[in-house]
């Protein structure tokens, strides 16, 4: 059984940091892309960054230079390392395998709730 957990999450100061963790079982990492998404109060979820399995990345415009993805795969682990963070930052953040087209489903995690305000 696939299981991600989410942690990391919390209430921060506009300007401040916060790292989200992913963590895994039931599966290995390294071997799949990995994203994270995030959604906000009454908007759609949206993608926030990839990383594939040979740890190239990818980012949303609007957190490009902000965010960085990253993954231990000896921990079965990605991380999202969110710097200068901004009110609309403010969502539910999910981690997620890119596994469709090889194993015939994504995973979602629970999710980790990141409110950003003063």
């Amino acid at each position: 059984q696939v299981q991600l957990v989410e942690s990391g999450g919390g209430l921060v100061q506009p300007g401040g940091s916060l790292r989200l963790s992913c963590a895994g079982s039931g599966i290995i990492f390294s071997f799949y892309s990995m994203s994270w998404y995030r959604q906000a109060p009454g908007k759609q979820r949206e993608l926030v960054a990839v990383i594939t399995s040979g740890k190239m990345t990818n980012y949303a415009d609007s957190v490009q230079g902000r965010f960085t993805i990253s993954r231990d795969n000896a921990k079965n682990t990605v991380y999202l390392q969110m710097n200068s963070l901004r009110p609309e930052d403010t969502a539910v953040y999910y981690c997620k395998t890119n596994t469709l087209a090889t194993l015939g489903t994504d995973y979602w995690g629970q999710g980790t709730q990141v409110t950003v305000s003063s």
